[in-house]
């Protein structure tokens, strides 16, 4: 309901607060409006590490709202950083350098541990972390297979990039076909297994979106709010089974999105001209251990020769 005002403004007056709006609405970022707000905490040792990630640029999570399909972020994200002396520390492995509550809206985060796979920086970590928490307020907390939520959050928090393509056409060679069933367990064993379970997971994720658009995130992520069963939302989505789908995936990235990628890319390109430096540089190495092989045996024979002289000279 709008309720009128007793005494109405004047034409003049109504005017200059419409071109006073306007011009509000117009400075304003779009993306601001649907950006999640951060509450950042650190005890006081971690101040330098809190100072850097203030100065975060919080606009560029706007792009992972969108995809997860959310009008509004919801309350401000609570971002702990915890210091290594501290209990979420001691009960993390410590090669976490994150980790999220999605229902809880929390995001712990232990700047003092270097980030590994899939992350290069803090802010990375806290990128991941985050939709972590706007992929559970989406689906509404419902229950969402772990190698979907990191999938998920791996593929809005940075582009695909050369490591990423190198890693899942090593994942391809050297280890079995997985079902993604078996990719969550994965998670929890080790450092190792976990990037494995990472790089599966964010290509699979990576070939939905390529196969059925950018929407089909949000749309999975909607139908499992409204109460439908994670592989029948999936199957909803892309039009066949969660199971047949999977198949499709790895036949798909064996031709197309790792070898073709990767032969036309300009890492191939640099990382041939590397290759063929480096040929040249061992060719050159064995062209001049010849020389100093035969050299070598020159002064050999020469050696040879002379005190084979000498010899004849004693006898005579």
């Amino acid at each position: 309901m709008v309720m009128m005002m007793a005494n109405t403004p004047s034409l003049a007056v109504r005017w200059g607060m419409v071109l006073l709006l306007a011009g509000l609405v117009g400075t304003a970022p779009v993306a601001a409006q649907s950006a999640p707000a951060l509450a950042i905490m650190a005890p006081g040792e971690l101040a330098a590490a809190r100072t850097r990630l203030e100065s975060f640029n919080a606009l560029s999570l706007a792009g992972i709202v969108r995809t997860v399909g959310l009008d509004d972020p919801g309350p401000a994200i609570q971002v702990v950083l915890a210091g290594e002396d501290s209990e979420a520390a001691r009960r993390a492995g410590d090669w976490i350098s994150g980790y999220a509550l999605g229902n809880a809206g929390l995001v712990v985060l232990f700047p003092a541990r270097s980030p590994v796979y899939p992350h290069d920086t803090l802010e990375d970590v806290l990128r991941h972390e985050v939709a972590h928490v706007l992929i559970a307020r989406a689906a509404g907390g419902r229950d969402v297979p772990r190698w979907f939520h990191e999938g998920l959050a791996v593929a809005v928090e940075r582009p695909w990039d050369f490591e990423d393509r190198s890693r899942l056409a090593w994942e391809l060679m050297a280890g079995p076909r997985l079902r993604l069933r078996a990719v969550d367990a994965m998670f929890e064993a080790g450092p190792a297994a976990q990037s494995r379970a990472y790089s599966l997971s964010a290509a699979f994720v990576r070939d939905l979106i390529r196969e059925h658009g950018g929407t089909a995130p949000a749309a999975i992520l909607r139908l499992v709010r409204d109460e439908v069963p994670f592989d029948r939302a999936v199957a909803t989505v892309a039009g066949q089974p969660l199971g047949i789908a999977e198949d499709g995936f790895w036949e798909r990235q064996r031709v197309w999105t790792v070898w073709m990628p990767m032969v036309t890319s300009g890492e191939a390109f640099w990382l041939g001209v590397i290759l063929l430096a480096a040929l040249a540089v061992w060719r050159r190495r064995r062209h001049s251990a010849g020389i100093r092989r035969r050299w070598d045996e020159e002064e050999h024979a020469a050696v040879e020769r002379e005190r084979a002289a000498k010899e004849t000279d004693v006898v005579h």
